[in-house]
């Protein structure tokens, strides 16, 4: 961080993860609130700023450091705290501690005593709530997701996915931006690694190799011909993949495989073309989907099912203890069943884990025009399904209508994937001046027909031309 840097977040003035101290001479005091930050959602402790945001520094020696450093032995249990220095003019430096929240090691104390964080003030943990905290941390010490991962390194985790997971992190300001580029270090940081071995919850954030160990990181995704999976399946899809990319490919499926529907927005005179379900109600059900279904079972998985009439997206496992499905219509607590998992997407801003995903799907389907999906839990599985007249909007007469256009428009594509075969849908859009949408279509329309097949992942796989 520079003194430019600090400067712009002083001036944003003390809460619930910001505070001021003028000098280390209020150490003790400091590390009270570095106690209920680590008990609460992390933060920063700055010396050499005062209560009014205005940055002073002070003289900073070796000595001021030691000091600094050995009472951190005062922590119970050991936490980890980062040391910044950040000059302040001729002579002075500020002192920055910071702290990630630990959701598995809370409650943390200082010198005997639990502390936490409410708006800008750092107060005495009730006994009550300790004893409690307490009580989850020895439950969480055994979930699935905190397990070492079996045969597996952190050389075979997705160095790319990590250092996205931590970029996104510092932007959303939910990781230090100290945090360097080490995927150790930065799986340390997540709770993701315990003294140096890979957790499960690791594995299935950013593991790149599935088989035989973990089946259940699985996504299927078909589209049917009808309303029954015994009917005819137009698109079939089964991968074993991370986290992150289920997300990805699970919202690229339903973007290709959903037909548009004219919309006329109240007002205006020009037509809109959009999706039958609302695309941000699709992913939030997804991402639910991802992180909280039960991993310890091999033979689960994620399914996403369009039929002419609706579309469904199941997960393995029930909801958890004292959550039923009605309760997913209205005001709930979140609890979750994975919370090391949630907690990096959470950190990434894609999900805010207080129990209103449900709510803002519900909403969102109702702004768009749409009746709420329905929730149920069938043989084990969570199922949500959107219904959509699917078939009756797509119309058959209007794809034949464009199959010229389309039929010219997937000979050059296969042209180019046969002098480029590593070429990703938005380079060939690109090329050939259309959209990634209709080059997404025009791609499962050739695998359908036999005509290109994928090798790999849709990260760093490429496409063969087989006529």
């Amino acid at each position: 961080m520079t003194e430019s840097d600090l400067r712009k977040l002083s001036r944003r003035g003390e809460g619930p993860t910001l505070e001021f101290k003028r000098s280390t001479g209020e150490l003790r005091e400091a590390l009270k609130t570095i106690c209920a930050f680590l008990n609460t959602r992390g933060g920063t402790v700055f010396f050499g700023v005062n209560r009014r945001g205005k940055v002073e520094g002070q003289q900073v020696s070796e000595q001021t450091i030691h000091e600094i450093t050995e009472a951190f032995a005062r922590f119970e249990p050991p936490a980890r705290i980062g040391v910044h220095r950040i000059r302040a003019g001729a002579g002075r430096q500020v002192i920055a501690l910071a702290v990630d929240a630990n959701h598995e090691a809370v409650p943390f104390t200082y010198d005997g005593r639990a502390y936490e964080r409410i708006g800008n003030t750092t107060r005495k943990m009730s006994q009550e709530r300790y004893e409690s905290l307490l009580l989850e941390r020895a439950h969480a010490r055994r979930r699935w997701e905190n397990q070492p991962a079996t045969e597996q390194t952190l050389e075979g985790l997705d160095r790319e996915e990590i250092l996205l997971t931590r970029e996104t992190a510092i932007r959303q300001r939910r990781i230090s931006a100290g945090t360097g580029m080490d995927a150790g270090d930065i799986l340390d940081r997540l709770g993701l690694r315990r003294n140096g071995i890979v957790t499960q919850a690791a594995q299935v954030l950013y593991g790149t190799r599935f088989l035989p160990d973990y089946p259940q990181c699985l996504l299927k995704m078909g589209r049917f011909r009808g309303t029954r999976v015994t009917d005819d399946i137009l698109d079939n899809k089964q991968e074993h993949m991370n986290a992150f990319a289920m997300v990805r490919e699970g919202m690229a499926f339903l973007d290709r495989t959903l037909p548009l529907a004219a919309h006329f927005p109240e007002g205006r005179v020009s037509r809109e073309d959009r999706l039958l379900v609302p695309p941000n109600a699709l992913r939030e059900i997804l991402l639910n989907a991802v992180i909280h279904r039960d991993y310890s079972d091999t033979s689960g998985h994620i399914a996403i099912a369009v039929f002419d009439d609706r579309v469904e997206i199941r997960s393995a496992g029930r909801l958890p203890a004292g959550i039923t499905v009605e309760m997913l219509s209205g005001q709930h607590l979140s609890k979750l069943r994975n919370p090391l998992i949630a907690d990096v997407f959470h950190r990434t801003g894609a999900v805010e884990i207080w129990g209103r995903g449900t709510n803002r799907v519900i909403e969102e389907c109702r702004r768009y025009g749409n009746e709420p999906p329905v929730f149920e839990e069938k043989q084990g599985y969570l199922v949500v399904t959107f219904e959509t007249p699917v078939v009756a909007v797509s119309g058959i007469g209007s794809e034949k209508s464009s199959e010229i256009g389309s039929e010219k428009s997937s000979e050059k594509i296969l042209v180019l994937l046969q002098a480029n075969p590593e070429l990703a849908a938005r380079e060939v859009a690109t090329k050939l001046g259309l959209t990634s949408r209709a080059v997404e279509k025009q791609l499962a329309k050739l695998r359908l027909a036999g005509r290109i097949r994928r090798i790999g992942p849709a990260k760093g796989g490429h496409w063969e031309v087989l006529s």
